[in-house]
């Protein structure tokens, strides 16, 4: 699979391990950055492109790292056809994608290790969207919810 990955300062010792399990196992990774560990860099320079290319389908899946994991969902989440969740449990990992076709999974640099993390992103990519008929009614009213937000 394709994978982007992104984070700033708070995550970065993460995402670095990360991306060499995930290109260990097969994975295509882009890395949109840090590339380089600078306590002065902010999330959004780094989440935006990874959620764009994941919106565009340039990447299928985007993993986002920050300190705690929340401005990288809320920044993620801001990018139209991104659907990112605060993962910290292997359950939603799974069904986030599964029922709500999750395609960001944003965790904390410095509230998750790296045993755990791994474990979330593996389950992450290995889930697949169900098709139920309950699930793409309710993506149906976010997307209709996405779509008044930017005519406006």
């Amino acid at each position: 699979m394709r994978v982007g990955i992104a984070t700033d300062h708070g995550g970065f010792g993460l995402k670095e391990e990360i991306v060499t399990r995930l290109r260990a196992a097969g994975h295509q990774v882009v890395d949109f950055g840090a590339h380089g560990l600078s306590a002065g860099d902010d999330y959004p320079d780094f989440v935006i492109p990874l959620a764009r290319a994941v919106a565009a389908g340039t990447v299928e899946r985007g993993v986002a790292i920050c300190g705690s994991g929340v401005g990288a969902a809320v920044c993620a989440n801001k990018v139209p056809g991104v659907r990112a969740g605060l993962i910290q449990d292997h359950f939603s990992a799974r069904q986030g994608v599964e029922d709500d076709h999750m395609n960001v999974l944003c965790m904390g640099g410095r509230v998750v290790g790296l045993e755990v993390a791994w474990d979330l992103v593996q389950t992450f990519l290995a889930a697949e969207f169900s098709q139920a008929e309950r699930h793409l009614r309710r993506l149906g009213k976010v997307a209709a919810l996405e779509a008044r937000r930017s005519a406006q």
